[in-house]
């Protein structure tokens, strides 16, 4: 068993060491030459997710003669933070997340909680009109109802009962339910309550309106849509490695094939960088 901690130990140090050499590798230099007449595009788009599929959507259809063009380092879009297997799909709606409600001097903060449960309300509505426009597919393909339960217990069972009462009364999270019977969040969440300490106090709430989304699947079909106009192009295997800004106000875009090693750079009027983790240092150019 000590081995395999070791062993464990020595896997995760490793995996570091490779994540910070990955981000803190060099890039390109910040002075990248254009010249005056070259041909300037409307838009980059740095990173094929959620984010650039997004921005890309309303520019494409708020001003469709603009010329976009979107890089993607992987050899594919949404294969990172975006792909339905890396994050919650939860839409951080505010119906569970326990840090967005904040006990202040006795007196539960629940404004959070409301800003982000309104934005998330006006994605749904985003994502109804383009079901209706026909950019994406029926809405079970990318977003389904599910539960959102929150749990606790102990001394937090105390600052469960005040966040309910405080939620309860907006209209956002009317239906929200508060149990606990640790019959019914049996009920509710097999799994946390099997082998508990029958002893031990718990609650719950739970929001039926919750929701299942899978980004991956709205960024694929987002993008999707964008690649039948002619005026967007998608450069996947394409990274990012520098940005500059020119004397005219304009940006100067430097990137590379992965897999050829080709560089080039494209001049543009604006730059969007919705890329993950692997983008921090172009924010620092």
């Amino acid at each position: 068993m000590k081995k395999f901690w070791k062993y464990l130990l020595v896997l995760l140090v490793v995996l570091i060491i490779i994540a910070i050499a990955f981000l803190f590798r060099p890039v390109a230099s910040k002075a990248i030459k254009t010249a005056n007449d070259e041909p300037t595009v409307d838009v980059v788009l740095i990173g094929g997710g959620i984010m650039s599929a997004t921005l890309g959507t309303y520019l494409n259809e708020l001003q469709p003669d603009w010329n976009i063009r979107m890089y993607e380092r992987l050899d594919a879009v949404a294969q990172e933070s975006s792909n339905g297997f890396n994050n919650a799909g939860t839409g951080h709606s505010g119906f569970m997340e326990m840090n967005y409600t904040e006990e202040k001097d006795g007196k539960m903060d629940i404004s959070k909680a409301i800003n982000v449960a309104s934005q998330f309300e006006i994605a749904k509505q985003f994502w109804a009109y383009q079901v209706k426009q026909g950019v994406l597919e029926t809405p079970n393909t990318f977003i389904n109802p599910v539960p959102h339960i929150a749990f606790v217990w102990g001394d937090n069972v105390n600052f469960m009962e005040k966040r309910y009462a405080a939620m309860v009364q907006h209209p956002l999270f009317a239906g929200m339910k508060l149990s606990e019977d640790k019959a019914e969040i049996q009920q509710w969440a097999p799994l946390v309550m099997d082998g508990r300490d029958p002893q031990q106090k718990v609650a719950a709430t739970r929001m039926d309106v919750g929701s299942d989304v899978n980004y991956g699947a709205i960024t694929k079909q987002l993008i999707g849509n964008l690649e039948k106009s002619p005026n967007f192009k998608l450069s996947t295997s394409t990274e990012v490695t520098g940005i500059s800004k020119n004397d005219d106000n304009t940006w100067s875009v430097a990137f590379k094939d992965v897999k050829s090693g080709k560089v080039d750079h494209v001049k543009t009027r604006f730059v969007f960088i919705g890329a993950g983790g692997a983008a921090i240092k172009l924010l620092f150019m």
